[in-house]
């Protein structure tokens, strides 16, 4: 993590405001930190943020702040993180039915970690894994903290269409397909939740600093949440943050 933040010029319509050259929680912590500065004291002329995994990317309009202007303004806030009080972080709860049609690729998974399903199961959902930030396609989350005895190479060809809400492992990472779409990830389950949905507000589920749980469930379950998740009436469970459950 660098001592002082890196201001880097991204076209003439954004800055990259650099922390580190590392994937961290530390790391992590301050582009959560600079995030929420950002929209308790607004910037005139700043359009949009977008965290990642050691920056944060800051849309401006060069008509109504100069670039010098904006690197001054964020300079001072990055001084400042220390002072702010953030909110805790939260955890999504995600049910997610493993194996079977949902998850094809759970017996190479098995296969390759030695490890039997159930013990694939038990430890994919024994962690709380911090979202370091979205991307790929709308809502897609990119998942820290996965324990490495699970970890397995993604698919030599990648598959043309894998269904929205597939769970995948792919190196040291997981994360969740929010739409249907392109990908190279093993898929080891599926879960009911809309985690892109463009009529609803805010239309993404997840949000980068927070964490998600997955939570295993038959077919059974997994079918009456999908239900109730296409008629509107799933409450979707977010709970608060915990110690010892990071990976």
């Amino acid at each position: 993590m660098y001592d002082e933040a890196r201001f880097l010029p991204a076209g003439d319509r954004a800055l990259v405001v650099e922390f580190g050259n590392e994937i961290s929680p530390e790391v992590n912590a301050r582009i959560r930190a600079m995030t929420a500065a950002l929209e308790a004291e607004p910037i005139a002329g700043v359009v949009e943020v977008v965290p990642t995994y050691r920056s944060l990317l800051v849309h401006f309009d060069p008509l109504q702040v100069a670039p010098e202007v904006l690197e001054e303004r964020l300079a001072e806030l990055c001084r400042n993180l220390g002072e702010l009080k953030l909110p805790e972080p939260t955890v999504t709860v995600v049910p997610v039915c493993y194996g079977g049609e949902f998850g094809p690729d759970l017996p190479f998974v098995c296969q390759h970690t030695g490890l039997a399903a159930e013990e694939v199961i038990r430890i994919h959902t024994g962690t709380d894994y911090l979202i370091y930030m979205l991307g790929f396609t709308p809502g897609f989350p990119y998942l820290g903290g996965m324990d490495e005895r699970i970890a397995t190479p993604r698919l030599k060809t990648p598959r043309t269409k894998i269904p929205a809400g597939s769970v995948g492992i792919a190196g040291k990472q997981t994360g969740i397909y929010p739409i249907d779409s392109p990908g190279g990830w093993q898929l080891i389950g599926r879960t009911p939740l809309k985690l892109y949905d463009p009529f609803r507000e805010p239309p993404v589920l997840l949000t980068a600093g927070n964490y998600v749980r997955f939570k295993a469930v038959t077919k059974e379950e997994y079918d009456a949440i999908a239900t109730e998740v296409a008629a509107g009436t799933y409450r979707v469970e977010v709970v608060p943050k915990r110690e010892g459950r990071e990976g």
